[in-house]
């Protein structure tokens, strides 16, 4: 490994030391709590707007334009920077909507091929693993995904929801109180913290 491999790889592990909270899980070692940040890659900057302006604004409680600026963070994140992997992307997406996933799988396993330190190819992945049933290998590449984007509150949102299927109930609350951080206003997020809140407290918010 070069030098500059091996910077690109301490700074992973420095990424990976700040935002993740090692937990012994049933399936995987995982964070119990997320620190929110707003740390922005080349690949997440859009043409107008910086992402971090795009999720500030997000995280408004009265944002009423959030269905629109969700549209451009994730737009803004699906860009690797590479039209190869960019094209694998978009293959496998496709993939996803006429329920190949195995071919889903083998697109997004090249889009991380090709581009290492994307987070949309990890987060992708993970949802075609969780589709098939694999959720041990879904976590492993939600736990990649944040590792290059803390603020990927789809990925938080869909770790919340693997550790609700197997019924670590205060880590899923964890992490979807850590995607609403972000991202307050997913209906669907905002109604499953309410249902872990009645279950390990009987109360709701």
């Amino acid at each position: 490994m070069d030098s500059r491999g091996l910077c690109a790889t301490i700074e992973v592990m420095n990424i990976r030391a700040r935002i993740l909270n090692p937990v012994v899980a049933a399936l995987a070692g995982f964070l119990l709590v997320v620190p929110v940040t707003t740390t922005v890659t080349a690949s997440e900057t859009g043409p107008d707007e910086t992402t971090a302006q795009l999720l500030a604004e997000l995280q408004k409680p009265d944002q009423e334009g959030w269905q629109r600026l969700e549209r451009q963070i994730t737009r803004a994140w699906s860009r690797s920077g590479s039209a190869s992997a960019d094209l694998l992307l978009q293959r496998g997406r496709a993939a996803m909507r006429d329920g190949q996933t195995e071919a889903a799988l083998e697109h997004f396993t090249a889009v991380i091929d090709h581009a290492p330190e994307f987070a949309e190819g990890y987060h992708s992945r993970a949802t075609a693993w969780f589709m098939d049933g694999k959720l041990g290998r879904a976590m492993e590449d939600l736990r990649m995904a944040l590792a290059y984007n803390p603020n990927h509150f789809s990925a938080l949102a869909g770790l919340g929801r693997i550790f609700e299927d197997i019924q670590d109930y205060e880590r899923a609350r964890a992490a979807y109180r850590a995607a609403t951080a972000i991202h307050p206003h997913r209906a669907d997020v905002n109604t499953a913290l309410e249902r872990l809140d009645r279950r390990l407290d009987g109360t709701a918010l």
